[in-house]
């Protein structure tokens, strides 16, 4: 099965494409990041992150999807904006037709390293090992995007 694992931003969404093949392994089928100019108005930015990701969703036809909860931060504008992002990523996701499971930063923790309070590195390196991977993938956008995949395919099993 493959599943596409998004990390919002309206600067920049993470995204990443992990298959489970039948023996339960996991590889990594494509990740990035999709970024948007800072001086471009929001609209125009929002529109160039739907276009995008359709684009991808078109490209790579995931059965399923995994997107990383919004968690409140103290700056209020960047939670903000990064909801309209979340919006806009559950509408193409919506389009698609694809089952969305969401997440919180913790249930992405535990569900890749078995410690809901994993730093940033810890969950850099477990994606890297359950993938299979010879490097940390690049930028920590993707990285996490591939992280929020790797929960959703475990979660999806106990459904």
């Amino acid at each position: 099965m493959l599943a596409i694992g998004i990390d919002p931003g309206t600067a920049t969404t993470g995204y990443g494409l992990v298959r489970e093949n039948r023996d339960g392994s996991l590889e990594a089928v494509d990740f990035g990041v999709i970024t948007t100019p800072k001086d471009m108005p929001d609209a125009e930015r929002l529109d160039m992150l739907y276009q995008q990701l359709t684009g991808i969703l078109r490209q790579h036809k995931p059965a399923t999807c995994g997107v990383e909860k919004l968690f409140f931060q103290k700056n209020i504008t960047n939670a903000i904006t990064v909801g309209q992002a979340r919006g806009v990523i559950l509408l193409a996701l919506a389009q698609a037709g694809l089952d969305v499971g969401e997440y919180t930063p913790n249930e992405v923790k535990l569900a890749v390293s078995g410690y809901g309070s994993a730093d940033k590195r810890q969950m850099q390196e477990m994606v890297r090992v359950l993938l299979a991977l010879p490097k940390i993938p690049r930028p920590d956008d993707a990285a996490d995007a591939l992280a929020v995949a790797i929960c959703h395919l475990h979660s999806y099993r106990l459904r």
